[in-house]
């Protein structure tokens, strides 16, 4: 592909069909090596996007940017709560500034028919076989992560403090950050004084950013159910006590959690995802199973309706005579993700000068899950960023119809690449200026 200029691209007015303009702005003085940056990046790119790894497995995707970050100078730990990497570039007295990147990918068959697809297959935790394709943009936040920290390696003149480069494992199943903290993540290194991050965005065009102030994204839990029965011929079912029916009852109770016992204002999801049970027409199994997922926002309304999910249960069953009370087990629990009001404001103000204000806008929260939460509850003020990615034409033809763009782990998710990686370079770059020390 055919490298754009960068002034042209990003920072003089470009009217896209559709009535889209990205505006113009200055560019910042540090990321005038961007142009010369962008081949390597894109290389860089495309290689993360072919072969990606699962979650708990990025051993190779680690090595990969460590050794770029050694070359350019950072002081660098591997294997940091599982394939974690934690780099550092002291440059005098000032800030800590933090910036995040996972590493993982999804067990996703890619059908984006481009010519850099991904073919990789893996083993999954259960053994089985699974095609692996980064369909959640973390290949787009690496490559920006490590643009980032090359830009601002080289100019070393321009800022003070110290960058703390943090390569985080097993974002997609809600592990990598509470294992690097575990591992001593605030304690072995240290504790920054903001963390920042990005997450693309398909309902965005590439060039622009969206961010939320406050909650931005929800808490995350996994529910598992049990409920026993007594099995027996479908014929006769009052010999039974009949799980398929309990099952049944207890998943439209459920939803009295959301609608009778949480308040209206606040925001809560509960989805019954998987049903498993029984083996035929004529047979009442045993036992069903129930997988769920449950969305909060506030700490109060997670804890109740977790709470209330096994009162539930536990009713429906004894109600039902079941020969013993059901499994309740929570698992890959996340915390929602609050973006830091101040910091957010402070970061809009310094990407708005370059960018452009019109490129970027403020976006409701979504109740998708992110543990890049765990380290603003460790403490930290952070910020996670959205970054568009749909090429602009086509955003501009889908508006209005935004379902039609394809949402993170879909197996046609094809960011607009040049766009994209240089808006990620660009926003990451200026935001960790805006924090670092001047000299």
């Amino acid at each position: 592909m055919k490298t754009l200029p960068l002034l042209p691209l990003l920072f003089a007015c470009l009217a896209v069909p559709g009535g889209l303009v990205l505006a113009a702005a200055p560019p910042s003085a540090a990321i005038e090596g961007l142009d010369a940056l962008y081949p390597e990046l894109d290389a860089l790119y495309r290689d993360l996007h072919q072969t990606p790894e699962l979650s708990l497995q990025e051993e190779k995707t680690a090595a990969k940017l460590a050794e770029r970050l050694r070359k350019l100078g950072f002081e660098v730990t591997p294997k940091v709560g599982g394939h974690g990497v934690v780099a550092l570039l002291r440059n005098g007295k000032g800030p800590t500034v933090m910036l995040r990147t996972d590493l993982d990918a999804l067990p996703v068959e890619e059908k984006t028919g481009l010519p850099y697809a991904s073919k990789t297959k893996a083993k999954d935790a259960a053994g089985a076989d699974v095609a692996v394709m980064h369909a959640c943009g973390h290949d787009v936040h690496m490559t920006s992560w490590l643009g980032t920290a090359t830009l601002l390696a080289r100019t070393k003149d321009r800022w003070r403090g110290t960058l703390m480069l943090v390569g985080q494992p097993a974002e997609e199943i809600g592990e990598g950050a509470r294992r690097m903290l575990a591992d001593g993540l605030f304690k072995r290194f240290p504790k920054p004084d903001f963390a920042v991050a990005l997450h693309t965005i398909a309902i965005a065009p590439a060039g622009t950013v969206r961010f939320t102030p406050g909650f931005a994204l929800a808490s995350v839990d996994s529910v598992d159910v049990t409920l026993y029965g007594k099995g027996g011929h479908g014929a006769y079912p009052h010999t039974t006590v009949d799980p398929v029916v309990m099952a049944a009852r207890t998943i439209l109770s459920l939803q009295t959690l959301i609608s009778r016992e949480k308040s209206p204002l606040e925001p809560g999801v509960i989805t019954v995802g998987a049903i498993h049970g029984g083996t035929k027409h004529n047979i009442i199994p045993d036992e069903v199973r129930l997988q769920l997922t449950v969305r909060t926002y506030k700490p109060e309304v997670r804890k109740a309706l977790l709470a209330g999910i096994e009162r539930i249960a536990k009713a429906e069953a004894m109600a039902s005579g079941a020969p013993r009370p059901p499994d309740v087990k929570v698992t890959e629990g996340t915390p929602a993700t609050f973006n830091d009001p101040a910091l957010t404001q402070r970061l809009v103000g310094a990407v708005g000068k370059v960018l452009g204000e019109q490129n970027l806008s403020e976006t409701p929260p979504v109740m998708g899950g992110e543990d890049f939460s765990e380290y603003g509850r460790a403490g930290v003020p952070a910020v996670m960023l959205w970054l568009g990615i749909t090429e602009p034409k086509r955003f501009a033809e889908a508006k209005g119809t935004e379902q039609a763009l394809p949402s993170p782990h879909s197996p046609v998710y094809a960011p607009d690449r040049e766009r994209t990686l240089r808006t990620g370079v660009t926003v990451l770059t200026t935001a960790a200026l805006e924090l670092l020390g001047r000299p």
